[in-house]
């Protein structure tokens, strides 16, 4: 069986590309695989890295802005563009795959598409709630379209056949028990918060911590591990000063830039403030962690808004856009968590409902019950 797949830009593209790939491999060894990826773009390194080979393909997302340099990068996105189906004919015609699979990004866009006029069985996951262009584009010529959230059907009117399957987790996240994560770490059964922004760091939820830090860093009765992000380096040490928050001598708060093991402390973790991107959605489910979370405001069509309220529908967390935070909110909040094991346990437990672990091997089993159709169709 030649399995082609195409997914990129972001890891919440990516990895779930990688994922069916590593599952389907285990039922069929003798599989030959092959990615679709953007040169120098995280898929060209993620992907070999994972030991699959690539094809390259040249594309690039659009920037909204009228600044030169963005419009600049917009006169060659759109070169590219109107390049890429004849680029994404010979990936598919050179590789002949017996069926191609779509994971999101603009990327997906030129090879699903081709795949599907030249008569190959497509399958698409999408991860968000919220359904991208991507995916509403392609969603009406595929077999199959998976999806994390059940509320994206709706989005997706014209497709075949819908399956909500959750998405792809590392293995690390499952099985994890919020009292080994905590042996691992050296933590104590205090209340626990974990905040973090990504590696990149977000302003707004640096401020939450900062905000949270000065609020409970005189009693030292709440740990607290904060990951302020590439952008918070010297941002976030400033925060603190102007709140008068030293965290010398309170050993149960730390800030750090990066955070190794982020399955770790999600797992030991109370409460965790974060954003609310697709795979960050699942993994909180998977590890039934509470959560306050704080949508990208900038993210194509709001989608990680819609992924968050998902997560408070169920009564898993709590969602604030950047707009409309309030520290006395947040405070306010902490504190009923605190003061509340029920409240903590009964988030917890909304969570953990929603959670799906087994996505790679129900999408591959459904594949390869339409291929069985398709050839005895």
């Amino acid at each position: 069986m030649r399995v082609l797949l195409a997914g990129g830009g972001t890891g919440g593209h990516i990895n779930p590309a990688i994922a069916i790939a590593n599952e389907w491999k285990k039922c069929d060894p003798k599989a030959e695989f092959l990615f679709a990826a953007t040169p120098g773009n995280m898929e060209d390194t993620l992907v070999p890295r994972a030991g699959y080979p690539v094809a390259h393909i040249q594309l690039a997302g659009f920037y909204r802005s009228l600044l030169p340099q963005d419009i600049l990068h917009n006169l060659k996105a759109a070169a590219w563009l109107a390049t890429s189906d004849m680029k994404a004919a010979r990936i598919v015609r050179d590789f002949r795959p017996d069926f191609a699979v779509g994971t999101g990004g603009y990327l997906s866009g030129p090879i699903i598409r081709k795949a599907q006029k030249m008569g190959i069985p497509t399958f698409i996951h999408e991860q968000n709630a919220f359904p991208g262009v991507t995916s509403r584009l392609l969603a009406p010529g595929a077999d199959i379209v998976f999806s994390a959230f059940a509320e994206a059907k709706d989005r997706l009117p014209q497709c075949r056949r819908f399956e909500v399957v959750g998405n792809p987790v590392r293995q690390s996240f499952i099985g994890l028990s919020k009292k080994e994560a905590r042996k691992q770490l050296g933590l104590d059964d205090h209340f626990t918060i974990f905040s973090v922004g990504g590696s990149l760091g977000a302003t707004r939820i640096n401020q939450m911590a900062a905000d949270l830090m000065a609020w409970h860093c005189p009693g030292g009765q709440i740990n607290h591990i904060h990951g302020y992000g590439k952008n918070g380096r010297e941002l976030f040490p400033k925060m603190l000063a102007e709140r008068g928050v030293s965290l010398e001598g309170n050993p149960r708060v730390s800030a750090q830039e990066y955070i190794d093991n982020i399955h770790l402390y999600m797992a030991a973790a109370d409460l965790i403030i974060s954003r609310a991107g697709a795979i960050t959605i699942s993994e909180l489910q998977i590890t039934g962690t509470p959560s306050i979370l704080v949508p990208y405001p900038y993210a194509a069509e709001n989608h990680q808004y819609h992924n968050a309220m998902v997560l408070q529908k169920a009564g898993a967390a709590l969602v604030v856009e950047e707009k409309d935070y309030q520290p006395q909110w947040l405070i306010g909040e902490v504190q009923r968590f605190v003061d509340s094991p029920e409240r903590v346990a009964s988030f917890s437990a909304a969570a953990s409902r929603l959670a799906t672990l087994d996505t790679a091997q129900r999408i591959c089993q459904m594949i390869e019950e339409r291929m069985a159709e398709r050839k005895e169709g």
